[in-house]
């Protein structure tokens, strides 16, 4: 009985009254269909935050033109990497500028403050240098740089339309030049340290337009170190020549700075101990680099001369030599109206520069100057003005001793020194002959001229003259009868002078025999008569060698006898 109850039911069938108003519920499967859109769903949540989480904020940046930016395509990079995309861009409302609006990312959030520049990298091709070439492939990309930490946050930017000299992490200083000119330097100019470049100009400034004009340059690390306090710059653009001693001298830096200039700096040997100089410290930029090198000439001594011939030629930098040897530079040149005689004169201003030829044991002597110079001055030192180059026109004031040069002293105008001066050089000569040319121009030749021209006619009148044609007509017959005389003297005399030797030795023979009959008719060769006989035999020994000399002298010039003996004839 109780093992009936025990007995397991049998199960119930769907007809089973029991089943009746029973609900029948089925187990679904899930299926794998449903893993797409809940993964699509997923990634897109993924985006939508990562989105949101590096999404940055909209800043706008102003350029002059949109050149080469394209909305969704152009991106804002610092070092190549991406920190932004370009959006939009559009017109301001003054249609002057260009609005470019930029999306920038988490990472480059850091970098909006108002010491960010931005500017368009571009192919640009210019004399100092080539840059932006790669955009010719990836197309113009916006670059930036971050500038110097810390600054203001700032959502509003003005674009540079030219990429800037220097970036905010590169090491080096800036400094400051004044100079009278600008000449060819712009931005990107280069900067030299013994030709090697070690910078570059980032800009300028006229200011008013009335004074210097500003250049900023840029000196990378580690050369700014060679920038010192007493550092000399110089306008090194294009090809300095110059025609010395030596010849023709061309100096340049390199072709970098023929095509757009350049700055070149130095620092004196002596000054090379000075400190390193800070950032942003004021400079003079000389226009060459004599100039400069006369800047580092600090102890000098002011001296002023007064000529009252020509200057042409002679200007500020001019050189002072003694002997040749550079001594000193020009530093003024002006003309002067002396009010007490009414005449005008050529004030020269120049400054002695010991320090090029002295020692500094040499310098230290020197305590007086003004008697140092006086004792020169009264052995002839004068100030003269030299031709330096011919060709040019160029002069130089040379202090060199005058001969018999006049009396003069050293005075003084306040703290300058005033050297007597000499004319000289080429000057002189040139006055010389201007003094010869006064006299010469003094000679009546116009007049004498012209009585010249009267002589000679006259001359010309009296020798075509009847009277000079009668007169040398009969000198014509005279020469001739004269010529008869003579051929027929030569013809008749012709025996007698041949006869005259015979004559001649007969003669001697008769005085040899006196000679001889008297010395041995004993009549004694002191006597008287033998004395007497002596004299008449000299006096016959003279005739006779007289008429042989008379005979040799008719032999050879028979003409003698009509026109007797001249200075011409032979003796």
């Amino acid at each position: 009985m109780s093992g009936s109850h025990n007995s397991a039911a049998p199960p119930a069938s769907p007809d089973d009254p029991r089943m009746a108003g029973a609900v029948v519920r089925r187990r679904r499967r899930f299926s794998l269909i449903w893993l797409i859109p809940i993964v699509c769903l997923s990634v897109a949540v993924y985006l939508v935050f990562e989105t949101l989480l590096n999404r940055g904020p909209l800043i706008t940046i102003t350029f002059k033109t949109g050149n080469g930016v394209v909305p969704q395509q152009t991106q804002v990079t610092h070092k190549a990497v991406p920190l932004g995309m370009v959006e939009d861009m559009r017109l301001s409302d003054d249609l002057q500028r260009v609005l470019i609006h930029v999306r920038m990312n988490r990472q480059g959030e850091k970098i909006l403050t108002n010491h960010a520049r931005f500017w368009v990298v571009r192919p640009r091709l210019s004399t100092g240098n080539i840059s932006g070439l790669e955009t010719l492939v990836s197309g113009a990309y916006i670059e930036v740089d971050p500038g110097a930490p810390g600054g203001e946050e700032e959502l509003n930017f003005t674009g540079l339309e030219e990429p800037p000299g220097v970036r905010s992490d590169e090491p080096g200083r800036t400094y400051v030049l004044h100079a009278g000119r600008l000449g060819s330097l712009g931005p990107g100019a280069p900067v030299f340290y013994r030709d090697v470049s070690v910078g570059e100009v980032l800009g300028y400034d006229l200011g008013n337009g009335l004074g210097p004009v500003t250049i900023n340059i840029f000196v990378r690390d580690p050369y700014d170190k060679f920038v010192h306090e007493d550092t000399h710059f110089w306008n090194a653009s294009g090809i300095s020549a110059s025609l010395g001693p030596q010849g023709v001298h061309l100096e340049l830096e390199s072709l970098q700075a023929i095509l757009s200039g350049g700055i070149a700096f130095e620092t004196p040997h002596t000054h090379t101990s000075a400190p390193i100089s800070p950032a942003d410290r004021l400079f003079t930029l000389y226009n060459d680099k004599g100039e400069a090198d006369d800047a580092g000439y600090t102890q000098l001594v002011p001296f002023v001369s007064y000529f009252t011939s020509s200057v042409s030629g002679l200007g500020r930098g001019s050189a002072v030599n003694v002997f040749g040897i550079q001594v000193g530079a020009v530093t003024d040149v002006k003309l002067l109206l002396d009010s007490k005689t009414n005449s005008m004169v050529a004030r020269v201003s120049y400054d002695l520069q010991p320090q090029r030829v002295f020692s500094s044991g040499t310098i230290n002597s020197l305590s007086n100057p003004q008697a140092v110079t006086q004792s020169l001055v009264r052995q002839g030192m004068r100030a003269v003005l030299e031709s330096s180059n011919f060709i040019t026109g160029q002069k130089d004031v040379s202090l060199q001793y005058v001969p018999n040069a006049p009396e003069a002293s050293v005075t003084q105008e306040g703290d300058t020194l005033v050297m007597p001066s000499q004319g000289g050089g080429l000057d002189n000569i040139t006055t010389s002959l201007s003094d010869i040319a006064t006299k010469l121009d003094r000679i009546p030749f116009d007049e004498i001229g012209k009585n010249l021209n009267l002589t000679l006619r006259s001359i010309s009148q009296t020798v075509s003259g009847p009277d000079v044609k009668n007169a040398l007509q009969k000198l014509s017959e005279t020469l001739t009868d004269i010529q008869h005389l003579v051929r027929n003297a030569d013809h008749g005399l012709t025996p007698v002078l041949q006869r005259l030797p015979k004559m001649s030795q007969d003669l001697q023979q008769t005085l040899a025999h006196a000679n001889a009959a008297l010395g041995e008719g004993g009549y004694g060769s002191n006597s008287d008569f033998a004395r007497g006989i002596a004299r008449v035999l000299d006096q016959v020994n003279d005739a006779a060698r007289s008429i042989r000399m008379l005979a040799d002298f008719l032999d050879r010039h028979p003409e003698a006898l009509v026109r007797g003996r001249t200075g011409g004839s032979e003796k």
